[in-house]
């Protein structure tokens, strides 16, 4: 199966995770280097990280002080008083208060670093989780038929030449954010890294010399063109010293799947082998069944969810100027507890922003009191920011993108102020 694959321009090689175990030696010792390689020029690095299953905004970071919300959810307000019969929320500013298992972002918030966007969500009011992923990570929330998606349409904006490691998705298949024209590359985990041309699996003691040898055989005059500074770079990779990979001092990743990506993620950036996007995903935020409070199913996926970022960005130590993180959920949870104390499909959440060139220390967006005539169809948040406005000026501003029209067509630009500008 090679869904997990990335297509040189004009096809032919792919780089595929096979999931045998197996490693080319070149892969392995890069993987798990700690030397610095200096391949490329270093880059500016977008991680987008999809929380699947629409995670509760209002549980994320809640407006506390809202009456409404009280009287909606019995079972699952949470306040920042220290009463003794549960976990506080952290009080961010006075009105909003963040979960208590979302605790490794506070450090972040304080130091301006985390940007929290609130009202986030797309302006079609579909409940289908599938549809607005699929709106979400195409980019254009009124259309089924768009073949890229904006991640996809972004790095082919980028205006310059690309490494094979340009595009990186640590998911075991490509993501509908990164479809499209441009190569990208979507691999489950790096120690499954092999290679494969035409269908047909390559013997894994193959070298870098043996692949450019494959390669000078291509009829294709692009491939000629562009593709011997890929197979540079996997000769210079194949140099790598060995040894496992040693995150910075002091950090530790959790051992889940979202802490393995990043993990993995920071390996690339340290790498210095062109990434420019990269992309995760953390699972299981459909909480229709005994969501919880300060303990539960919101508050293991938040825990694991913060940790995993706080890790990351720890990680990143000397890199932390050149990358920037975005966080985005199809939708979010109704106002109101449905009977089995969970939440239903809804419309707004939020959308969290980390890095040093984002306005940082402040929850943007506009939330109005939950009383029933400010909901939508009186049941939800309404969604007051469209999530392009926070894609385009993210994107724009981290990777100098320009060309919003071809990011999000038909789309009338409004930024939303989260980002500092020079």
């Amino acid at each position: 199966m090679t869904s997990r694959r990335a297509f040189l321009k004009a096809g032919g090689l792919a780089l595929v995770g096979l999931g045998l175990g197996g490693v080319p030696g070149f892969m392995a010792r890069a993987a798990d280097s700690q030397k610095h390689i200096a391949l490329y020029k270093r880059s500016k690095v977008l991680v987008c990280i999809f929380q699947r299953g629409a995670m509760d905004g209002l549980m994320a970071v809640s407006p506390f002080n809202d009456p409404y919300l009280r009287e909606a959810r019995p079972d699952l307000f949470m306040s920042p008083a220290r009463n003794g019969t549960g976990k506080p929320l952290i009080d961010l500013d006075g009105t909003f208060g963040l979960h208590p298992a979302l605790q490794a972002f506070e450090p972040l918030f304080r130091e301006k670093r985390l940007a929290i966007v609130h009202g986030m969500g797309s302006p079609n009011n579909t409940r289908s989780h599938f549809d607005a992923q699929d709106y979400m990570e195409s980019g254009t929330p009124f259309s089924k038929s768009t073949s890229s998606g904006w991640l996809n349409r972004a790095v082919g904006l980028l205006g310059h030449d690309a490494s094979p490691f340009q595009a990186v998705s640590l998911t075991s298949a490509m993501p509908r954010s990164l479809y499209g024209d441009q190569p990208a590359l979507a691999i489950r985990d790096l120690k499954d890294f092999a290679l494969q041309s035409k269908g047909t699996p390559l013997d894994l003691s193959t070298t870098a010399q043996s692949f450019e040898s494959l390669y000078d055989q291509t009829s294709s005059a692009l491939l000629k063109q562009t593709g011997k500074e890929s197979f540079e770079a996997m000769k210079i990779l194949q140099q790598a010293q060995t040894g496992k990979y040693a995150p910075a001092p002091g950090v530790v990743y959790p051992t889940t799947a979202l802490g393995t990506s990043l993990k993995q993620i920071a390996q690339l950036v340290k790498m210095d082998v062109g990434l420019e996007v990269a992309f995760a995903e953390s699972g299981g935020w459909d909480t229709h069944f005994n969501q919880g409070t300060g303990n539960g199913t919101f508050a293991r996926n938040a825990q694991d969810f913060s940790n995993s970022i706080a890790a990351f960005w720890a990680d990143l130590v000397a890199y932390q100027d050149d990358v920037t993180i975005l966080t985005m959920t199809e939708f979010g949870r109704t106002v109101k507890q449905n009977g089995t104390r969970g939440t239903d499909h809804g419309r707004a959440s939020c959308s969290f922003i980390i890095g040093n060139d984002v306005k940082g220390g402040l929850v943007h967006g506009a939330l109005h009191p939950l009383a029933v005539e400010n909901l939508e169809d009186g049941r939800d948040l309404a969604v007051t920011t469209d999530f392009r406005s926070i894609f385009s000026e993210v994107a724009g501003t981290h990777l100098a993108i320009q060309n919003n029209r071809v990011l999000f067509p038909d789309w009338e630009e409004k930024r939303t102020g989260v980002m500092r500008t020079a």
